[in-house]
């Protein structure tokens, strides 16, 4: 019977979870109670299968559930110590669990366990919440619900949350779920199908209502001077203004970037009592958890000059975080975790859109979904109420919840290049899809650009998901190009730390054979793009305030004379010589500029491929397939030098290790003694 439950509630579980209109992104959870075996007796033992902790309905697998004994979770009942030790109660879960393996239980288990039904679920959707936080919440659940749903009044989620509401539903036999106030809603049936039909009316019904009884213009009149700008404007705007944001939201600890300009968004940041309600903050615990309390807003029409947007930006940033960090020294106690920095995680900007901010690409991508989610219940509340979300001492408790911190210290230790933002050229094969791929492997948010925009996009996904790697296509030596590389690029993940020009082409020519155009060619893609790309990048890593890295694919024959390659040789010494330039000019913005001289990368190259190859084999005498061991077998360790050994430098040169190093060009060629560095 357990694979037949289990099954059941994965099913409904992802349906629920794959609809926003039902539930955010890892918000709610839902169960089923059926019978299981012990495995010591061999009698039939009740059990309960609920999401664990911090799963997402809407991808759960068997593995995302806490399976628990549901004798000793009623059990628990008699040995409650109240709500002032409410904590404890999750420690003791811990000692009902069935079997080994499965998931965390999550804070809501008592809810699921304590509910006289065998299918509960407990879900954020916008229409309820917009119910649960009006101000006249409570007769509007009974207007729009009659006697089917009942209110709860706030509660911290938690064990006396679970017995309230058990409380209710045996006292309204008639109700098919609550409201619970300022946070969501919870449902029951006595089947899988039951409980989701429950669920699904509660939300519909609610959304009904607020679609019939609903204001028009429940956020106001709209200001004409904070409309939005034309598409292109804004996201002109929006990447001119992300390197400062970034640098504002990171200045307690580096972040990645996600930037939306939904016209929910716009039409929300235009009206008249946008600021009035973005004061006030989230509510649903879920919200501000990833949103903080409250966000950022620019007070400046969408017209103003990015310099006055600028200096606006930092005064508001001094007074956020003067504001943030009186909120946490009201309200902490003794025992409270410490404060997590003071910086935005969401900054509004009228007319151009919504940043936000995370640990991770994902992370900052689900936070602007919240507040999205947090201006649709906004929407709700205000159009039959007034919007009054919970208070801030217990937004306070929540946010700095001793069990939400620990969840935080569960986390994997960051990657060495976690919060990092890769730019690679001339990524789609070869040296450069190695290094983009050691980059994300190692934590980094990855650009691959190349001249192939459909090369480009089929290398990042091979990396993975656009939370992790994008592919935008540039000719790097067209600066108009460039220019609107490093506007997507910003826009798809909030900056720039890591440069790589990586591009490269040649053609293998003696002195008389190259013509002019095989020079300018070479010179233009490597030379001149190289300089292009740093200069164009230059500015988003100086405005940013972090630092960060340049790095230049050079070659050994940027230091030592091979036959018939006067142009490639030539371009290969100019890169070289920017580096040690940069590495003077950039450092005072604590900007490292390094390179990397490889040489005899035959294996995956995209330069070998188109030709070189061949031509090589021809100035050596031997055939093109056997060119890589060739190049073997000349070096001092005698080993054929492979991308993923680029790669490697390029990881070390711009990892942590060493942050002190620049000007520097590491040697990956085997052992090329007439290449050594002097």
């Amino acid at each position: 019977m357990s694979d037949t439950t289990t099954g059941d509630l994965i099913a409904r579980s992802n349906r629920l979870g794959a609809d926003p209109k039902n539930t955010n992104y890892a918000g709610g959870n839902t169960s089923a109670k059926g019978f299981g075996t012990d495995p010591v007796t061999g009698e039939p033992v009740e059990l309960l299968w609920v999401k664990g902790s911090g799963g997402d309905l809407g991808t759960l697998t068997e593995e995302g559930l806490a399976v628990l004994q549901l004798d000793r979770l009623r059990a628990l009942v008699d040995v409650y110590p109240g709500v002032g030790r409410e904590d404890e109660m999750v420690a003791a879960f811990d000692h009902c669990l069935h079997g080994k393996g499965g998931a965390a239980p999550s804070i809501d288990t008592a809810m699921h366990a304590l509910v006289d039904a065998a299918h509960v679920d407990h879900l954020h959707p916008d229409s309820g919440i917009a119910i649960a936080t009006a101000k006249d919440g409570e007769d509007l659940t009974t207007r729009i619900f009659g006697d089917k749903v009942v209110w709860v009044p706030w509660r911290r989620p938690g064990f006396q949350l679970g017995l309230d509401i058990a409380a209710i539903k045996d006292e309204n036999p008639g109700a098919v779920g609550c409201i619970l106030g300022g946070h969501g809603i919870t449902a029951w049936g006595d089947s899988s199908a039951a409980a989701e039909k429950n669920s699904r009316w509660i939300i519909r019904t609610a959304q009904d209502y607020l679609d019939k009884h609903g204001r028009k213009n429940p956020f106001g009149r709209t200001v004409a001077k904070k409309a939005a700008l034309d598409p292109a404007e804004r996201r002109a705007k929006a990447a001119a203004l992300a390197p400062t944001i970034r640098g504002i939201a990171s200045h307690d600890r580096p972040m990645v970037g996600h930037f939306t300009d939904d016209e929910r968004v716009l039409d929300f940041l235009a009206s008249a009592n946008a600021p009035r309600l973005a004061a006030l903050g989230t509510s649903c615990p879920d919200h501000f958890l990833r949103t903080k309390v409250r966000p950022m807003l620019l007070d400046l029409p969408a017209a103003a000059s990015l310099e006055k947007m600028r200096g606006r930006l930092r005064e508001l940033h001094e007074n956020y975080r003067a504001e943030y960090t009186a909120y946490y020294e009201k309200y902490a106690t003794a025992d409270s975790p410490a404060m997590r920095g003071a910086d935005p995680l969401i900054v509004l900007v009228p007319g151009v859109g919504m940043f936000s901010y995370g640990a991770n690409k994902q992370t900052a991508r689900v936070a602007g979904e919240f507040y999205l989610n947090a201006i649709n219940v906004m929407r709700g509340a205000e159009s039959v109420s007034t919007y009054s979300p919970i208070s801030e001492v217990e937004k306070f408790r929540i946010e700095y919840w001793a069990l939400e911190d620990a969840k935080l210290q569960r986390m994997p230790k960051p990657k060495s290049h976690a919060t990092r933002i890769a730019l690679v050229t001339g990524a789609a094969s070869g040296i450069g899809k190695a290094i983009a791929a050691r980059l994300a492997a190692d934590g980094a948010c990855v650009v691959v650009a190349d001249l192939d925009l459909a090369r480009a996009q089929a290398a990042a996904a091979e990396i993975g998901s656009t939370d992790v790697a994008v592919g935008l296509a540039v000719d790097v030596s067209d600066a108009a190009a460039i220019e609107g590389l490093v506007r997507d690029a910003v826009l798809a993940f909030g900056g720039l730390d890591i440069i790589v020009n990586n591009a490269g082409v040649s053609l293998s020519k003696s002195l008389l054979d190259t013509t002019e155009e095989d020079w300018d060619l070479q010179h233009d893609i490597m030379a001149k793009g190289s300089f292009l790309i740093s200069k164009a990048t230059a500015p988003v890593l100086i405005e940013q305030g972090m630092g960060g890295d340049v790095i230049y694919i050079a070659s050994k024959n940027s230091v030592v004379a091979g036959p018939n390659n006067i142009a490639y040789s030539a371009t290969k010494a100019d890169q070289a010589h920017q580096v040690r330039l940069l590495a003077v000019e950039l450092g005072e913005h604590g900007i490292k500029v390094n390179g990397v001289n490889p040489d005899g990368v035959v294996r995956g190259s995209g330069i070998f491929a188109s030709g070189w190859g061949a031509n090589r084999a021809r100035t050596y005498g031997i055939a093109e397939e056997e060119l890589g061991r060739f190049y073997a077998q000349r070096t001092i360790l005698k080993r054929e030098v492979l991308p993923e050994n680029v790669a490697n430098a390029v990881s070390v040169l711009t990892g942590p290790d060493l942050s002190h190093t620049t000007g520097l060009h590491i040697p990956v060629d085997a052992g090329v003694a007439a290449a050594f560095l002097r």
